[in-house]
């Protein structure tokens, strides 16, 4: 199948097929005569691993790892459970994070009387030069924010 056919059948977009090429995450696609990728059952299953692990918010570096484990039929499901288990505690950290900076927000809209003056907490705590609690709470989120958003 065609890169358009292996998109479709596993829900990863064309462009993503390619990068995931591109960082070796996925073996190089096959050339037809022309030049164009070629995919198989195998290739589709693997990009269906990935979507999978995608979903679960896992980094290109963890969907690495998985991948690797996967493929390794010695492996030690304790190496599986470990790299869960530490994504199990970024999730959190970022929850943690998004629930800091909802409170923060909360707290402003409720002190903004959304009215026809212009006197606006929000505006204030958004042009403040200080740290604020959601200042916080994106700080713990980092990188890691991309993949809630």
């Amino acid at each position: 199948m065609n890169i358009g056919e292996a998109s479709a059948a596993t829900g990863v977009s064309a462009k993503m097929i390619r990068h995931y090429e591109q960082t070796g995450l996925i073996r190089p696609a096959l050339r037809s005569g022309a030049g164009y990728r070629v995919y198989g059952d195998g290739d589709v299953h693997d990009l269906r691993f990935i979507r999978r692990a995608r979903d679960l918010g896992f980094s290109t570096a963890q969907m690495g790892q998985l991948m690797k484990l996967w493929r390794d039929r010695s492996r030690a499901s304790s190496d599986v459970k470990a790299v869960a288990l530490a994504h199990i505690v970024e999730l959190e950290a970022k929850m943690r994070a998004l629930q800091e900076m909802t409170r923060a927000l909360r707290h402003l809209a409720e002190h903004c009387h959304g009215d026809a003056r212009p006197h606006c907490p929000i505006i204030e705590d958004l042009s403040a030069a200080g740290a604020t609690p959601a200042d916080e709470g994106r700080k713990a989120l980092g990188k890691g924010f991309e993949v809630l958003r």
